[in-house]
């Protein structure tokens, strides 16, 4: 279970959005929303999608346009820092640790781990199956540069 799991579109969308103004206007944040501003702060070019709040709401990717999704991108972020948090699947807090130091980069971490991800719950998705831990730690071991 996430933070966020229950929430509707619109709810996780305020919540990015009023994440990132609180954190602008220097109020204070939940942990949730300062998470979530973390990694809105690390994308500077969703920046000005979150500051319109009614935008951000009303945000739709143009299918087959190669349009990536603000939203399902740092949504994939967030489930990382969640699952590293909590070492589920075990070991997924490890491999994190070492593709940053073979990367030299969170960030670069964060994204190896988040497309490892996003295969696995496709896939899952696509068989109508829950998603397999162990293909998502495989699949993301293999994001692992030699050396």
């Amino acid at each position: 279970m996430t933070a966020t799991e229950g929430y509707s579109r619109d709810e996780l969308r305020r919540t990015y959005t009023n994440a990132w103004r609180k954190l602008k206007a220097r109020e204070p944040l939940t942990p949730l929303e300062a998470l979530i501003a973390d990694v809105i702060a690390l994308h500077p070019e969703y920046q000005p999608l979150l500051e319109r709040a009614e935008s951000a709401l009303a945000f739709e990717p143009v299918a087959g346009a190669g349009e990536e999704n603000p939203f399902l991108h740092m949504g994939l972020h967030v489930a990382v820092r969640e699952q590293v948090a909590i070492d589920r699947p075990v070991g997924i807090r490890e491999l994190r640790r070492q593709l940053e130091a073979r990367l030299g980069d969170p960030h670069r971490a964060e994204h190896a781990l988040a497309e490892a991800l996003a295969e696995t719950l496709w896939e899952a998705q696509r068989d109508g199956r829950a998603p397999d831990e162990a293909l998502y730690l495989e699949r993301a071991r293999r994001r692992l540069p030699l050396g």
